[in-house]
């Protein structure tokens, strides 16, 4: 089955817009999400931007504030534009996603579940109480899928999905890479749809910057 890689932060305000609409498009085209997860503390300043902390007032207000809200209404999909729980440990809830795909798991809506509970919910993707209720939530081992979460091997393929994003260059979250075209942002869906679709011309001469 050919593959969709999908990078995204498990906190992610629009990788949560996105994550239903990347899912609903994997089925229909017959396609199998691979989910790497990522820390984008590493990714973002690798891809040559400004990590969260470093941008200005006026970006934070707009991109994380303003977007968010429009987004919200334009998408019809209920966020929060600023939960008590965005910030945090992304190791643990980073690791749930690849074991519960390592498992076999109905990873795509686990996600969707996850995300969902921060940006809707406001709930700590921390809280191991919190994770082992959405793992169950799709008919999981909680126990098992956490403590494999928690392992070294799991715990270093988060690692090395951190490490893929910026080797393939991921600006930031969620990237989409489909049959090798990436695209970046859910604003970008309708482009990974007529990409599943048919492919786009390929790329030209690189600009001589």
């Amino acid at each position: 089955m050919k593959t969709i890689d999908y990078y995204y932060s498990t906190r992610s305000i629009y990788a949560y817009f996105g994550a239903q609409r990347i899912a609903d498009l994997a089925r229909r085209f017959g396609r199998r999400l691979v989910h790497r997860p990522v820390d984008l503390s590493r990714v973002v300043p690798a891809a040559g931007s400004l990590p969260f902390d470093k941008r200005s007032a006026a970006h934070k207000a707009y991109q994380f504030g303003r977007e968010i809200e429009r987004w919200s209404e334009y998408l019809g999909i209920p966020a929060l534009v600023d939960p008590v729980h965005h910030f945090g440990d992304r190791a643990l809830s980073a690791g749930v996603i690849l074991a519960a795909q390592a498992a076999g798991a109905d990873v795509d809506r686990l996600h969707v579940d996850m995300l969902t509970a921060l940006w809707r919910d406001d709930r700590d993707l921390s809280g191991v109480e919190v994770l082992a209720s959405l793992v169950s939530g799709v008919g999981a081992d909680a126990k098992a899928i956490l403590d494999a979460a928690r392992s070294a091997d799991i715990q270093a393929a988060f690692n090395r999905c951190t490490e893929l994003a910026i080797a393939d260059g991921v600006p930031g979250s969620p990237t989409y890479i489909v049959d090798g075209e990436l695209f970046y942002g859910q604003d970008r869906l309708m482009m990974v749809e007529r990409a599943l679709e048919r492919p786009f011309a390929p790329p030209g001469p690189a600009p001589k910057w």
